[in-house]
């Protein structure tokens, strides 16, 4: 069986792909029954991803509606074991492609949280009642506000004082929910760039726990009803970081105390699944045995804003090698695409790891490199290869969250496919 480096350096918390060492990890911890090897060859959800990279072209992002569904009902099941009334709002910021929006507005099971109207817009179209909407933004001027009222049945978040006053001035009567910053930041390895907030220091996100009875005053003085509280601390969270969440849910459900008539608790998302060889799923039941522990029977509902746990691993990106060379004493594998089409490896050193289509026993330590003129521009380093030849593919893993969705077009390489796989009944929305 084949081998790779693993991408856990020692003394290292947070993971970084560009620094992986040669340890010989087995490469296959990341199959599972719709994403192995059969007969040599990768499939995916029930198709060879190459072969659909022939049919659409690259870069081609795939994303499977089956593994989407298997996720939304794995979290639901676990909500139905705190005592609470829950609900699901997928964060669609992770990934806005519009066939997988639809098969969710189809399928019932989740609603949506929306960070600009531009995202209100295009969850309404795709078929999202605006009831099954939640709003959650930051820094947005009265013309904005103006647009996202208009939808009267979306719930909105306030994220400061000044959007209190703007929705007041705007829409009186309003009911809001204010956001939180409960300053305690949770996060994938610790990493501080997925962390949110933490006591004493600073955060754009929401009103601390010292300043929201000034918020909660100055909205009723306005005529407001403030009927829910929400927050978000971090992105990618594991069991190592249960204890941080709980520190989360105690302190919400606390300020959730001292506001009766509360119509929601919103506990955001940032739930993470395995990146690397040596982390472990996310225990769902010890997550919901936190949100039993300090919410059960409360006479507010639970709300859960998961994006990545629902779409990261459904998703693969499939890259085409450009070119071979050794270089500065290493061998360089070229890619045709960068950083600009996926930004985490880059932006929040969190891996997307690389896959052959097939397996193979005669491997060299590579450098993955992008087409982007940045020198940043690399997806990994020092991990065991095959022998590639141009117009051979390479399999990200878990690019189904936060790539389509935040690339660009910088030096005006950002075109690319997506597409949606459909699921074993034909179900693809």
């Amino acid at each position: 069986m084949a081998r790779f480096s693993t991408p856990n350096p020692a003394g290292q918390s947070i993971y970084n792909p560009m620094q992986a060492e040669n340890t010989g990890v087995d490469m296959h911890w990341w199959e599972r029954s719709d994403l192995r090897y059969e007969g040599g060859s990768l499939r995916f959800a029930g198709i060879d991803p190459g072969e659909k990279a022939d049919q659409a072209g690259t870069p081609l992002y795939l994303y499977s509606i089956a593994r989407i569904r298997h996720n939304t009902r794995r979290l639901i099941g676990a909500l139905e074991m705190t005592g609470t009334r829950h609900r699901v709002l997928y964060a669609m910021k992770s990934n806005r492609f519009a066939p997988i929006l639809t098969a969710m507005a189809m399928d019932g099971m989740v609603g949506v949280d929306a960070c600009s109207i531009g995202e209100l817009a295009l969850a309404t179209s795709c078929g999202f009642p605006n009831r099954q909407v939640s709003f959650t933004a930051t820094g947005l001027a009265a013309a904005e506000w103006e647009r996202i009222l208009a939808y009267p049945d979306v719930t909105v978040n306030c994220d400061s004082i000044g959007d209190i006053r703007k929705v007041a001035a705007i829409h009186p009567g309003r009911s809001i929910g204010i956001r939180v910053n409960p300053e305690i930041g949770i996060g994938y390895r610790k990493n501080p760039l997925l962390a949110y907030s933490g006591k004493g220091s600073f955060s754009k996100f929401g009103i601390t726990p010292d300043v929201l009875p000034q918020a909660v005053s100055i909205a009723r003085d306005l005529g407001l009803t403030v009927d829910g509280l929400h927050c978000h601390c971090g992105c990618g969270y594991l069991d190592d970081q249960l204890p941080a969440f709980e520190s989360i849910v105690q302190t919400m459900s606390r300020l959730a105390k001292e506001l009766p008539g509360l119509r929601y608790l919103n506990l955001g998302g940032g739930l993470g699944i395995p990146l690397s060889p040596d982390d472990k799923p996310l225990s769902l039941g010890e997550w919901a045995g936190i949100i039993r522990k300090h919410c059960a029977d409360a006479p507010y509902e639970i709300w859960i804003e998961p994006g990545d746990y629902l779409v990261k691993d459904a998703g693969l990106l499939v890259l085409e090698v450009t070119n071979l060379e050794e270089k500065c004493g290493r061998r360089v594998v070229w890619v045709n695409g960068g950083f600009n089409i996926h930004p985490e490896p880059v932006f929040y050193k969190l891996p997307v790891h690389p896959v052959p289509p097939a397996t193979s026993a005669q491997l060299q330590l590579s450098t993955i490199a992008g087409n982007i003129n940045e020198v940043a521009d690399l997806w990994f380093e020092n991990i065991a290869l095959p022998d590639y030849a141009p117009g051979d593919r390479i399999a990200f893993l878990n690019a189904g969250g936060y790539g389509a969705s935040m690339s660009s077009n910088h030096c005006m390489r950002g075109l690319f496919h997506e597409a949606l796989i459909p699921d074993r009944d034909g179900v693809n929305g």
